[in-house]
């Protein structure tokens, strides 16, 4: 038998459950997982307190490496004992799962398990953050909330390799050392100083054309604050909670400026879009130009704690759930 963290309400750490389950064969389309790593993320939180609601019960978790070991019909494409990874496939908090080969693809062997389980729903995010949502050129500067974070620390490295200057909020001198070693430029320790006179200072009063941010409430009206004219603001997450209702027309006094609140499933609905991310996201490992910190780990069975560490702001970089 094997164990999955699992819901049956949504509230603080004390509702994940580490329960039995049986997994069964997969189905025409499936393939049984034996997942060896799974990747802790800020909705997985989201998810446990009802923020994000699920269908319950639910077990939590949305990205995964693992090995194959049973392939159903018409589930082409993999061999029993392949190593594979997954994004954005809620269960991933599970020692064994089935799941749709075709949100699967391939691992190559320069990447190891936990790796893998640390970088693809983070890396595809930074991916279609700067490659999709606001194509970042050489030459911009750009802003980067949280950028010592799982999905910051990936974002700081693409965004220095595509030849873009980075700002990066932070919370701490620790967490500036390693953001400055990801690509960072110019680290800002929010706590200390203003983010806004920051940009403003590093871009001649200017602005920048973008901000990525993940932050939310804290940090979200300052970041329009910090936009050029027409430039974007890309709010993309909401770890310190939603921001109230925004009148429209703040965007049009501050500089005619563009708001998107995108998710990482438009990015990757076919099967096509998946593996055209995979490819940008492995490519750029294999050449040495993006790392993924695993800055620490934990026992999946310990998933409260991992998530208490989180939400307390004590991990830095990723953070992987070993079942």
């Amino acid at each position: 038998m094997a164990h999955v963290v699992r819901i049956h309400e949504t509230g603080g750490t004390d509702v994940l459950r580490w329960e039995e389950v049986q997994v069964g064969k997969p189905a025409a389309g499936q393939v049984r997982l034996r997942q060896t790593a799974v990747g802790l993320n800020f909705i997985d939180t989201y998810h446990r307190t009802g923020l994000y609601p699920l269908e319950l019960p639910a077990v939590l978790g949305m990205e995964a490496a693992g090995v194959v070991e049973a392939i159903g019909d018409d589930a082409g494409g993999f061999s029993v004992g392949d190593r594979v990874a997954y994004p954005l496939q809620t269960g991933a908090y599970a020692e064994e799962r089935l799941i749709g080969a075709d949100r699967l693809v391939q691992l190559p062997d320069e990447i190891d398990d936990p790796h893998a389980a640390a970088l693809m729903l983070k890396g595809m995010t930074a991916w279609y953050l700067l490659r999709r949502t606001y194509v970042v050129q050489p030459g911009d500067t750009v802003l980067i909330h949280a950028a010592a974070g799982g999905v910051g620390s990936i974002a700081c490295q693409w965004a220095s390799d595509l030849g873009a200057t980075v700002i990066g909020t932070v919370g701490s001198d620790e967490k500036a050392t390693l953001a400055r070693a990801n690509g960072c430029h110019h680290p800002v320790l929010y706590k200390e100083e203003s983010f806004v006179d920051r940009v403003r200072e590093i871009t001649d009063g200017r602005g920048v054309p973008v901000v990525y941010d993940s932050v939310g409430r804290d940090t979200f009206d300052d970041s329009l604050d910090c936009l050029r004219p027409l430039g974007m603001m890309v709010s993309f997450g909401q770890s310190s909670g939603p921001r109230d209702p925004l009148p429209l027309g703040i965007l049009a006094q501050k500089g005619s400026l563009f708001l998107t609140r995108p998710t990482l499933g438009n990015y990757i609905a076919t099967r096509r879009e998946l593996e055209a991310a995979a490819k940008e996201l492995f490519d750029l490992v294999r050449r040495g130009a993006l790392s993924v910190d695993v800055g620490q780990s934990y026992p999946l069975r310990d998933a409260a704690r991992a998530h208490t560490d989180l939400e307390t702001r004590r991990t830095s970089g990723s953070t992987v759930l070993l079942p």
